[in-house]
């Protein structure tokens, strides 16, 4: 019998040490857990994060949604078009700077809030960690997308 030489000779290329892989599945497993519950509500996940930046603050300019989301201000287009169409939002212009586009909740989107609290309580639940486990990972993500960040501002600011 021939020998193995597809094996990896180096183990840190193996997929399960890869945590960028790591993050990808839990991104995707988190999403479907989202997924179900947000369509009981008639909105996707995408959008449901773009209506909790609205709730934390409304009438937040379209770009300040983009940076909190951390989305190209391409990207948010589509999704406010379709809340818009939907009846959760309108769009509306600064009075004081007419390129500035506000996006705001309509009744029916602030409304949507109270039935949406419980949904990420519930896909807490389905992780199956403590509520300090629960916090302490999310902090350890939050940490992580910062040290990023700061890794790749240097790498800009260098070239």
């Amino acid at each position: 019998m021939a020998p193995d030489t597809s094996a990896n000779k180096f183990e840190n290329l193996r997929l399960d040490n890869q945590l960028c892989f790591a993050l990808y599945a839990a991104t995707h497993a988190i999403t479907r857990a989202y997924r179900s519950l947000l369509t009981d509500l008639g909105i996707t996940y995408p959008q449901y994060l773009v209506l909790i930046v609205l709730w934390e603050h409304d009438k937040v300019p379209v770009g300040e949604i983009a940076k909190r989301l951390q989305l190209d201000a391409a990207a948010l287009t589509p999704l406010v078009k379709r809340l818009e169409s939907l009846g959760l939002i309108t769009r509306i212009r600064d009075s004081r700077d007419e390129r500035v586009v506000r996006i705001c909740l309509s009744e029916q989107g602030r409304d949507l809030e109270a039935r949406a609290a419980g949904v990420q309580t519930e896909v807490g639940c389905k992780t199956g960690l403590d509520a300090k486990q629960f916090y302490e990972l999310r902090t350890q993500l939050h940490g992580l997308v910062c040290a990023l960040g700061q890794t790749e501002e240097a790498q800009s600011v260098a070239a």
